[in-house]
């Protein structure tokens, strides 16, 4: 089993035809929009149904031993406070919004706190306890181990003055003016600030967030965020879906290098790697590496549609964005990443029900 670099250049030569050719040939699935809307409603109540229990269930699976006795006693148990925060998250709803909303379910359910206490919730021990062990509950009800994986980042905006996809695209336009930046600005008031303090600030105004999908079940089996970086989400997503494993995985470009090959090899020893080759790929590399291009060059058909099976990633994220939107309102990382866990969490409870 060998290839040689100018066997892969050539493929690599003549890879744009190559795609075009299959995407013509490729027969696109159309949806039966009738039993796709009676599937989806019918998951939605199966996923409300099972909210309950499920979160019964993940707080059985928690012993909680308090060391100090004194002080204020909970306004909230720890079932109130993880519906509570599940609920909020979905409804979209600010604190200070749910915090009101409530004044009215109280008359069904006893609960009235403050937004402050809503709030705290994205950073409550407990809470996080309860939606890790739910994750790990639906892992199992699906039977999702070592699954063949497609994964994918996007980003939310911190701002509802801001969306994502406009300053990112503002971003990459940017770079392709290669302009110079200039090492300081001065502001009408006078005021001196250094550049890369600004740039912090700006990249304050989104968050990143990555994603890995069972292709399966359509359900994540690791997701995180970052403020800093999307390669930063990866790793945390890469951290979380290490407790199910990974059969083999599909990325863009972006992760078409040795370097993340070698690191999903560390993880997960037998994975198979699908990336498309940038331009300037060669051969050099781990074993995963190798065996990726070996299979690209000799059955790039098959190859691509493997490979294509990312879009599923792509269409996930639209559905989480569509079903709570895309702004995110914690400005705390910890918050952040509590937030982006609600947002997995109601994912693949959307997906518990097997279709």
């Amino acid at each position: 089993m060998r290839i040689t670099n100018k066997e892969l250049g050539d493929v690599l030569q003549k890879l744009d035809d190559i795609i075009e050719e299959y995407k013509a040939n490729s027969v696109e699935k159309k949806r039966d929009w009738r039993t796709y809307e009676l599937q989806l409603a019918e998951r939605i109540r199966f996923a409300m149904r099972q909210l309950d229990p499920l979160i019964d269930e993940a707080i059985g699976k928690i012993t909680i031993v308090r060391g100090e006795s004194r002080g204020r006693k909970p306004e909230l148990s720890v079932k109130q406070k993880t519906s509570l925060l599940l609920l909020k998250h979905l409804f979209g709803k600010s604190n200070r919004e749910m915090s009101l909303m409530l004044v009215v379910f109280s008359l069904l359910s006893d609960i009235d706190v403050s937004y402050k206490t809503v709030e705290r919730l994205y950073s409550d021990p407990e809470v996080l306890m309860v939606l890790h062990n739910m994750h790990v509950l639906m892992m199992k009800k699906r039977n999702v181990t070592n699954p063949d994986c497609t994964g994918d980042g996007t980003g939310y905006s911190l701002s509802i003055t801001t969306h994502y996809a406009t300053e990112a695209q503002k971003l990459k336009d940017k770079a392709k003016e290669n302009e110079p930046q200039a090492p300081v600005s001065i502001e009408n008031t006078g005021d001196v600030k250094d550049a890369s303090e600004k740039e912090a600030k700006k990249r304050k105004r989104s968050a990143f967030a990555f994603m890995f999908m069972d292709l399966r079940t359509r359900m994540y089996v690791g997701f995180g965020s970052s403020f800093k970086s999307e390669k930063q989400a990866f790793l945390k997503a890469l951290a979380m879906a290490h407790e199910t494993g990974m059969n083999s995985i599909r990325m863009d470009k972006y992760y078409s290098a040795q370097t993340y090959a070698t690191l999903m090899s560390e993880n997960f020893p037998d994975i198979k790697l699908y990336f498309i080759p940038k331009s300037n790929a060669t051969i050099e590399g781990p074993w995963s590496w190798k065996r990726m291009l070996y299979d690209f060059v000799n059955a790039t058909p098959n190859y691509l549609h493997a490979y294509f099976g990312r879009e599923q990633s792509e269409s996930g994220i639209g559905e989480d964005k569509n079903r709570v939107g895309w702004t995110i309102a914690q400005r705390r990382d910890d918050r952040i990443d509590t937030a982006v866990f609600c947002t997995g969490t109601w994912h693949n409870l959307f997906w518990l029900k097997e279709t």
